[in-house]
């Protein structure tokens, strides 16, 4: 287990139980107490608890793990749901994505494909977004025309959002629009933790011609706080091979393409 999976644990078993100790931590994940004590004043350095003596905290604000620590979890299933995803955008097309870790990969996988990061010229796709960190990775790509929403940013998850980025989406038509999620049920629809990352998702997904829901197999079957849009608006449900088979088969009586890599 590497440092950034280490911290990943930590936060995610602190999320869970509120309060954790040195001790515990220690033994479930196999480390001396002293790199647990490293670890839980690197991430009070950055506000994500409060130590204790003996242990940490969760601070008492709504928790959530910044996208930095999430970028570990089911990467390579993430990479391989980015390649499947990626390949079904053509040239000249418009793309919406939000923000988060398959998202991401999404972004990345078409900067290497054949269709578009292989060829010469300019804004060869168009992509919108209002994740900053996806941004960022594609503004030095000649290949692509750019779109940030703007907005109020994020720190959780570098995405945009507020009226002023719903003011920018509203005007504007897109080909297909990517949809990293929070959970995705065939009765319940996609949905999300956060109010304000639903009501962007919500944006990007009606302004496009297709709906393609990128999300790995913890996500299928499950619900979140607040509603993006119903089963019947996603066209493709791109997951892994994990995802519970009778999920998948009610996706696909409602109409959904699953495509399981």
């Amino acid at each position: 287990m590497n440092r950034y999976e280490r911290l990943n644990a930590v936060l995610e078993l602190l999320a869970e139980r509120g309060r954790i100790e040195v001790e515990d931590i220690a033994a479930e994940l196999d480390v001396s107490g002293a790199t647990v004590r490293r670890d839980l004043d690197h991430l009070a350095g950055q506000h994500l608890l409060t130590r204790t003596r003996g242990g940490a905290v969760a601070h008492a604000v709504a928790y959530d793990l910044p996208l930095r620590y999430k970028t570990v979890r089911r990467s390579g299933e993430k990479q391989r749901i980015g390649r499947a995803a990626a390949s079904r955008v053509s040239r000249g097309e418009v793309v919406g994505m939000n923000g988060g870790t398959t998202t991401t990969e999404v972004a990345r996988a078409l900067m290497t494909s054949a269709e578009v990061g292989g060829a010469e010229g300019d804004g060869l796709i168009t992509v919108v977004t209002n994740a900053l960190n996806i941004a960022n990775e594609l503004a030095v790509r000649p290949q692509v025309k750019l779109v940030v929403t703007g907005g109020v940013a994020r720190p959780q998850s570098y995405e945009l959002m507020s009226p002023l980025a719903g003011k920018i989406l509203s005007g504007l038509s897109l080909d297909v629009t990517f949809l990293g999620v929070d959970a995705i049920d065939p009765d319940a629809g996609v949905s999300a933790h956060h109010e304000g990352d639903a009501d962007i998702n919500r944006l990007l997904a009606e302004r496009a011609r297709r709906v393609i829901v990128v999300a790995d197999s913890s996500k299928i079957g499950e619900r979140a706080f607040v509603s993006i849009c119903a089963t019947a608006v996603v066209d493709v449900l791109v997951t892994d091979t994990e995802a519970p088979p009778e999920a998948v088969r009610r996706f696909r009586e409602r109409g959904v393409e699953v495509v399981q890599v």
